[in-house]
């Protein structure tokens, strides 16, 4: 039986004022919802049982970041991938990602049900190049390059460990790829195709019915496709760019989203002015908790 999705409305419950707010993670030990904002290269995070807050300045543009235990994480940055004690600063390893391309960097990344690591490449001027690529570390730290040919690099969104959701944002494409136990890939299509209105296809995850949450950068909304792509449900925000979105809270069914003020006029931070906010809002569906990226520190 498909659940009949309901949401309460988005509200704002961080006036964090990103640039290009990404990266939603929830970690469920720490009560904590983290984000970052890659142009002001900090990751904020947000205790919801305390309501503290805490700004982390960083040396590079992140994308993202993932948990691996206590208060070790992993770093998605522009050229590099690095494991740090967020608690102490102290960087434990750094793996370096595309030397060839000094204009690359890393733009989002999510763990897959067995705890790899997954994350996409990008050009960082943001040109309508095709220098991004789609990278898995494995758990012994060593990356395989999966998929190529991409502009902007969003997702993916795991089904199980060898399906998953993958986004081109310029090309304003969703797919779906199978993958076998090499990380090759056999079956490659486009799941949805986004029109002009509706904005790009940014960041997005899976609720437990594997129905797709899909934020709209510059569409103002988040939809819901069920597994044969149908949209089923539609949250809309005052926000103008919705980067990204991840479950979590108490019972898993409250949806964070992360949104963005990079290339907003006047007139459109008038109309949408909690352009840049953390949101927060409630869903009558569970999503998946976030694997660790599971290596032996």
């Amino acid at each position: 039986m498909i659940t009949n999705i309901k949401s309460s409305k988005p509200k704002c419950i961080w006036k964090s004022k990103n640039i290009l707010g990404e990266g939603t993670l929830w970690v469920k030990e720490h009560n904590s919802l983290y984000f970052v904002d890659i142009f002001k290269q900090k990751i904020f995070i947000l205790n919801i049982k305390n309501k503290r807050k805490k700004i982390i300045n960083l040396n590079k543009r992140i994308g993202f970041l993932a948990h691996i235990k206590n208060n070790i994480f992993i770093l998605g940055l522009q050229g590099e991938l690095r494991i740090v004690d967020l608690k102490s600063k102290k960087t434990l390893k750094s793996i370096f990602v595309e030397k060839n391309l000094p204009n690359n960097r890393i733009n989002d990344g999510k763990t897959d049900p067995k705890g790899r690591l997954w994350f996409g490449t990008m050009d960082n001027l943001e040109r309508s190049i095709t220098k991004g690529s789609l990278y898995c570390l494995d758990k012994k730290l060593k990356i395989h390059k999966v998929d190529k040919n991409y502009m902007i690099t969003n997702g993916p969104a795991f089904l199980d460990s060898n399906n998953f959701y993958y986004t081109d944002s310029r090309r304003k494409k969703i797919f779906k790829i199978k993958i076998n136990k090499d990380f090759e890939i056999i079956k490659k299509k486009i799941f949805v195709e986004f029109n002009s209105k509706e904005g790009s296809p940014d960041g997005m995850t899976l609720d437990h019915k594997k129905n797709l949450w899909v934020c709209h950068y510059h569409g103002a909304s988040i939809s819901v496709f069920d597994l044969n792509g149908k949209r089923i449900h539609k949250i809309l925000f005052p926000a103008k760019n919705i980067t990204n979105c991840i479950f979590g809270g108490k019972k898993n069914s409250e949806l964070f989203v992360s949104t963005a003020t990079k290339s907003m006029k006047k007139s459109e931070l008038k109309e949408y002015k909690h352009s840049g906010s953390l949101f927060s809002l409630k869903t009558n569906v569970k999503g998946n908790f976030s694997q660790p990226f599971k290596i032996k520190i």
